[in-house]
């Protein structure tokens, strides 16, 4: 029991992870039909972000986790402005191909100014112990990160399906030219959906900073299984990633008990099975 406590433990907190970042690139595609290979790379942004504001400027974990994701929301900004604005209207794939250049470029960097080697970055004070149940011990830190992630899905699905700039964002998506007509900024409010993508996956990487450690490729390791999520849950379907996120977390961590040389091909065999019976996935629209 204590074996399996533990797996689910870990399955559920991988699961937050996964769902926080499946979300962000669920809520780029389903609105702006945009696949971005460079979500990744921009958790990763968080994670590095925070360990060099810590060494340099002395900045702590709380502080981090409310800057470093407006920061990298800026960088996001400047992508679509920059760049992804451009290829508006075209075949999904140019933007496929440009953000994975982008994840390419941004990963060498990092790796060339600092190294491959994973950096520590320390737990906060008030998080540090944890809490003995009986059947297992539970890291306060990691009860934390499953709470915040849980928030944060929560709170990103409400405001994209229950506020009225959720809605203006959603119309915007789908008829553009009229939603102008209101007097709507539609440029605006796809640029404030690539900050917020990029600001959820900054709050990401703080939050795994101090359980995965900070490395150039903690982006790239983990965006495979994330697409494989998003797949799972339904292309764009903001719902069906938070789901899915952390129903397969839980079920990679039960495998890993069980059978742990194919632990991390679970999620891909569901993904298989999945595709077969429903294309569009568990909560997507049919293809």
């Amino acid at each position: 029991m204590e074996i399996v406590f533990g797996q689910l433990l870990v399955g559920l907190i991988n699961g937050s992870f996964y769902a926080m970042l499946s979300l962000g690139i669920a809520v780029l595609f389903g609105m702006l039909h945009v696949i971005n290979f460079a979500h990744g790379t921009l958790y990763m942004l968080g994670a590095f972000l925070a360990w060099l504001a810590l060494q340099q400027l002395g900045m702590n974990y709380w502080a981090a986790l409310v800057i470093i994701p407006l920061v990298v929301a800026c960088f996001g900004m400047l992508i679509e402005r920059v760049m992804m604005s451009r290829l508006a209207g075209l075949d999904p794939l140019y933007g496929f191909l440009l953000t994975f250049g982008i994840a390419l470029i941004v990963e060498g960097m990092f790796q060339y100014w600092f190294g491959s080697s994973a950096k520590p970055y320390p737990s906060p004070a008030l998080l540090r112990g944890g809490v003995d149940l009986g059947i297992g011990f539970i890291p306060i830190y990691r009860l934390w990160v499953i709470v915040a992630s849980i928030v944060m899905c929560i709170a990103t699905w409400f405001f994209i399906e229950r506020t009225r700039l959720g809605a203006y964002m959603r119309s915007s998506t789908e008829n553009a030219p009229l939603v102008q007509v209101f007097g709507i900024n539609v440029p605006m409010l796809v640029t404030l959906t690539y900050a917020g993508a990029a600001a959820l996956a900054a709050f990401a990487g703080v939050l795994a900073a101090p359980i995965f450690q900070v490395a150039p490729h903690m982006g790239t390791n983990l965006v495979i299984l994330v697409f494989a999520v998003v797949v799972i849950g339904g292309m764009g379907s903001i719902l069906g990633s938070i789901i899915a996120g952390y129903a397969l977390g839980i079920v990679e961590g039960i495998a890993k008990v069980f059978y742990p040389e194919g632990s991390s091909l679970a999620i891909f065999l569901i993904m298989a099975l999945v595709l077969l019976a429903r294309p569009g996935g568990i909560l997507g629209r049919k293809a």
